[in-house]
């Protein structure tokens, strides 16, 4: 057996990275999931996930948005605890990136603190990310995280 494999693995990483990053998505926006599709949802969430942080030029924003997409995941399932964990590792990587990541990481504490049944702290999280929303100059950018932040109720 080969010690070497015969394709270069951050070609691999990278495809894969990007590749179940938009597949999770296409489970997100689906909002008729079977339960089967909730776990294929998790799945390639959590390997987009481990194929960013085995890349050589994953930058904190990167990972931040790989944290956020599964914390994401994690809410829609219903698991509040996990959406948290995940929701405040964002967060930790998101320091030192802009308005828009840190935001966004308020936002998936947010919707963790929604999932939980915690409304003071799901407010006190989606005050924080407004604040980032406010800061954020890119108007693209701003209005991603504004439509986002209302998805929260």
């Amino acid at each position: 057996m080969p010690t070497q494999p015969d394709f270069d693995p951050q070609t691999v990483h990278r495809y894969f990275a990007a590749e179940c990053f938009n597949k999770a998505w296409e489970y997100i926006d689906n909002h008729n999931r079977s339960a089967e599709e909730d776990l294929a949802m998790l799945q390639t969430a959590m390997t987009s996930l481990w194929h960013w942080t085995q890349r050589a030029d994953a930058t904190p924003a990167n990972l931040s948005v790989g944290f956020w997409q599964v914390s994401r995941v994690f809410a829609l399932l219903g698991q509040a605890d996990n959406a948290r964990r995940f929701a405040e590792a964002s967060l930790r990587l998101a320091q030192g990136e802009g308005p828009f990541y840190i935001g966004f990481a308020y936002e998936a504490l947010a919707r963790a603190e929604m999932v939980a049944g915690n409304r003071a702290k799901m407010n006190e999280y989606l005050s924080k990310a407004r604040e980032c929303a406010d800061q954020v100059e890119d108007l693209e950018d701003k209005e991603v995280l504004v439509v986002d932040i209302g998805t929260i109720e």
